[in-house]
């Protein structure tokens, strides 16, 4: 056992002399203040710097050392890098396709993202020390775009949290309130465009992995549909999962850089770098004027969303009415089914995933209890479900109790077919109800404090439904917490275990100031639609006043 203590505790320190090596090595320029210089290229809308960089107006070398400086700034204060790619991006920035749709632009990349010849530790000890043998696909695509991979970002360890933690690589704070996540699994990606030290950038989802962080930190995403984006040659805590697939998506920092982002790689064909990727051009697509049609499904039927995101989503559709569209409340195929689904499709990969941490090895809080519930005997969980329905009149908790247990592959069959018939009933709701997009909650709550996820890792409905489905869903901040406008009700009662573990977290006077987003989801492959949706919301929000703020550090 000493051993094993011994060997974890060397990983975890040389994990982290390893990623302050690479800082310290970097020339001085890196380490120099911030000048009204670089401010002026960090401010630039992507599409200004690749249309300089292409016209020779700006260098790639300097776009690279502003961004490289503010990237570094981000690690100080909120620990958000993995790898610091910057020593070897000197020279990508150099060699650059100076007339590609991303030239010298640089792309932060979430850890699992492979670069050739550094970690993809993935938070976990055993795995530091590996560096990549070749580049992901999508990196691959992007140098060829003119692109300049410079840091890879924070993530949980086994990827499956909506906290960004590990002993490997420390805790990820939100760049809007210390004390609490930005999110995961692609927390540190979030944290470090919200703070300003990227605009464009490369995060996964499997269960709001990109959409949660997006929500928790106050930037822009649109998960994609699978078949859609690139995923070949990434690294995964959990590989052959294929009960509810994993997508890789951009993030950024604004809706107008998430769209030029999204253009300029499908403009790369990614179908040629990926054999996953479907052949689907980027498509041109105009809403009817005042005939787009807005379902709004208020509650996932689990946990009502807080004050805070309720009030959002009733900002955004107030909004959409004012201004003449048609908004009605939709009843759809129940979520809390898609739910038990999709959790009991994924039990086994959390295992999978689990496997990896050595001993001594802290897990994240939220699957320390997952697993501690996943591995208790089959005989003993169903008297914990009996107990939870007919003792504590909690149907809900009991029937995500029964599913999660270790499966065979007919167990595994006959959910899938579930899943088929279940995403047959939504496509069938959507026809019958003429709708062109359902707004509703990224998540019940803004950002949870650090270790929150003990208590509330399975509030993760409101994202989780549209993974099981495989539909685009876009996440965009709308407003921030206020401790007056969202204090909670004293009257308020949780029905269940699930919503009683959110709203333990839920304080509207400490969550002050956090982002609040809404999601906008849309049929499958329908990801430019998505987009549509999202630029008419926010012109309907800048033309009424309600304009999000970006943080400016």
């Amino acid at each position: 056992m000493l051993l094993s203590y011994l060997a974890y505790r060397s990983a975890c320190l040389k994990k982290q002399r390893d990623r302050q090596a690479q800082i310290d090595a970097l020339p001085s320029e890196y380490h120099a203040p911030i000048t009204p210089f670089d401010v002026n290229i960090l401010d630039k809308p992507v599409s200004d710097i690749v249309a300089q960089v292409q016209t020779g107006k700006l260098s790639p070398q300097h776009v690279l050392t502003a961004y490289g400086k503010k990237a570094l700034k981000a690690q100080a204060e909120l620990n958000c890098l993995t790898e610091v790619l910057l020593s070897d991006a000197q020279v990508w920035a150099e060699e650059c396709n100076r007339k590609g749709p991303l030239a010298g632009m640089p792309v932060s990349l979430k850890d699992m993202v492979n670069v050739r010849g550094y970690d993809s530790c993935l938070g976990y000890a055993a795995w530091v020390g590996k560096p990549a043998e070749r580049d992901s696909a999508i990196v691959r695509l992007l140098r060829d775009a003119g692109a300049v991979p410079f840091v890879k970002t924070q993530i949980p360890i086994t990827l499956l949290s909506y906290e960004s933690a590990s002993d490997a690589l420390g805790v990820a704070e939100n760049p809007h309130k210390k004390g609490y996540s930005p999110g995961g699994s692609t927390g540190g990606e979030a944290a470090l465009l919200a703070y300003g030290g990227s605009r464009i950038g490369i995060g996964s989802d499997v269960a709001g992995s990109v959409r949660v962080p997006s929500h928790y930190s106050g930037v822009y995403t649109i998960k994609s549909s699978t078949t859609r984006f690139i995923r070949r040659d990434t690294s995964t805590s959990n590989a052959g999962q294929e009960g509810v697939l994993a997508v890789f998506s951009p993030m950024a920092r604004t809706l107008d850089d998430l769209e030029y982002f999204w253009k300029a790689i499908m403009s790369m064909n990614p179908w040629k770098y990926d054999h996953t990727v479907i052949e689907l051009p980027w498509r041109e697509v105009r809403l009817p004027e005042k005939k787009v049609k807005f379902g709004v499904m208020w509650t996932d039927g689990v946990v009502t969303p807080s004050p805070a995101c309720h009030r959002a989503l009733r900002d955004v559709v107030s909004s959409l009415r004012d201004n003449g569209y048609q908004v009605v409340p939709i009843n759809p195929p129940s979520p809390y089914e898609g739910f038990k689904i999709a959790s009991a499709l994924i039990a086994d990969a959390c295992e999978v995933a689990c496997r990896k941490v050595m001993p001594w090895e802290n897990n994240d809080p939220g699957m320390k209890q997952a697993m501690a519930l996943y591995r208790l005997p089959r005989w003993l969980k169903r008297i914990y479900a009996w107990y939870l329905r007919y003792i504590r009149r909690d149907d809900v908790y009991a029937g995500l109790v029964e599913g999660w247990h270790s499966k065979s592959a007919q167990e595994i069959f006959a959910l899938v077919a579930k899943r088929e018939e279940y995403r047959a009933r939504w496509f069938d709701f959507w026809n019958e109800t003429g709708i062109d997009f359902v707004l509703t909650c990224p998540n019940a709550m803004p950002a949870v404090p650090h270790r929150g996820m003990r208590d509330a890792f399975t509030n993760c409905l409101y994202s989780f439904l549209f993974n099981l489905l495989d539909y685009p869903a876009g996440v965009m901040p709308v407003t921030r917490v206020d401790r007056e406008l969202d204090s909670l009700d004293p009257k308020f009662r949780p029905r269940n275990v699930i919503e009683a573990g959110a709203y333990k977290l839920y304080d509207a006077e400490k969550m002050h100031g956090l982002p609040v987003g809404v999601q906008m989801v849309g049929r499958r492959l329908q990801e430019e639609k998505v987009m549509e949706g999202m630029k008419l919301i926010q012109r309907l929000l800048v033309h009424d006043g309600k304009e999000y703020e970006l943080l400016h550090t």
